[in-house]
């Protein structure tokens, strides 16, 4: 009899962590969260990009790269090709152009997450790097944009245990990088356990020839990263904890953690503004939906601008929201000269006027 109470103890308890890791779970998630509609004008949906456009950025010159076709564990099954296009911003017909890929390169299990663009400032060359999973691994490969011919030249694959769960990148110099990893899990199966653990347990990574480090660490889910316009600041998303992340770049390439700004959604993807220095960031407003992702009820999108980061009040700006109707769970926010390219996951992709 002490057997089965002692057992039954057990599971009670059991029982009561779950219900509360799952509760935490879902305050982190934002499930009760209803989205108004804040709608930009002359919102265009983009040809060629109805599998997702899950990350873009755009060049001074207007041109932008856009990956497309990511499978990502609990996102909705895809038998979708993983592909890079360009978009040329200052053409009236904005339309979304692949690249032609090389012959020996694996596109059957090409999986493109996060993307990041390097211009050498000694020969303008154009380098492209595209986070890769494939059959759920995590490598970085680097290409060389060959504009002639709209084409990619693939240089190298980087593969390192650090580089274990990588979410985004952020190009450095022709073969350096940060790079972010949203778990700290490999398996796949674990992973589902360790969100819902809720564990301040992922990191930020440095990549180069010489060194590879963790440079920064404790986050629930390290997700978009990107530079400051000086290049002494990095900007990090934790998805889960609702804030961007201020850090110093240091002279060994570590950073120091300046402050975090709330941001009252779960922003994925990075954008900053040259000119400005303003972020942009698309963002899901309520990851609970888009884990169960019912089509009735989709899961909505929205973006967020931050002005002003350094500064004693930054100035946090919802600039576009959806329910679900028109876009679902949006990813990245990249503006140019008065428009705005949102891109999702696993949705479509939109070009809206920002004025």
């Amino acid at each position: 009899m002490g057997k089965v109470v002692f057992i039954s103890v057990v599971i009670a308890a059991l029982s009561a962590l779950l219900g509360e890791r799952i509760v935490t779970f879902r305050k982190r998630c934002l499930a009760s969260r209803e989205l108004e509609q804040n709608h930009l004008p002359n919102c265009v949906e983009l040809k060629n990009l109805n599998q997702g456009s899950e990350d873009i950025t755009i060049l001074g010159n207007g041109l932008a790269f856009i990956s497309t076709g990511l499978r990502y564990p609990g996102m909705p099954v895809s038998d979708a090709k993983g592909r890079i296009f360009t978009l040329d911003m200052t053409d009236p017909r904005m339309k979304p152009v692949e690249l032609r890929m090389p012959r020996n390169f694996d596109l059957e299990t090409f999986n493109p997450h996060g993307i990041s663009v390097y211009t050498d400032p000694s020969d303008d060359t154009i380098y492209l790097f595209v986070v890769n999973h494939p059959e759920h691994k995590s490598q970085i490969e680097l290409f060389k944009f060959v504009e002639d011919d709209n084409s990619l030249e693939h240089l190298k694959t980087i593969k390192h245990e650090l580089l274990h769960s990588v979410n985004d990148v952020l190009a450095t110099g022709v073969d350096s990088f940060y790079a972010t990893n949203d778990h700290y899990v490999t398996h796949e199966h674990l992973k589902s356990l360790e969100m819902l653990l809720g564990q301040a347990w992922t990191n930020v990574v440095y990549y180069s020839p010489e060194e590879v480090k963790v440079v920064s660490e404790g986050y629930y889910f390290a997700n978009g990263i990107n530079i400051s316009p000086d290049k002494r600041h990095i900007y990090m998303a934790d998805l889960f904890d609702h804030k961007v992340h201020v850090l110093e770049r240091k002279e060994d390439n570590t950073l120091v953690s300046v402050k975090s700004v709330s941001v009252g959604s779960l922003c994925d993807n990075i954008e900053v503004e040259p000119e400005t220095g303003d972020l942009w960031m698309g963002c899901h407003p309520n990851a609970w939906k888009l884990l169960r992702f019912d089509p009735e009820t989709p899961a909505g999108s929205e973006v967020i601008k931050i002005q002003n980061i350094h500064s004693d009040q930054p100035v946090v700006t919802q600039v576009y929201a959806d329910d679900g109707k028109v876009l679902i769970g949006s990813s990245v926010a990249a503006p140019y000269e008065g428009k705005l390219l949102i891109g999702t996951v696993f949705h479509k992709a939109l070009c809206c006027d920002l004025q």
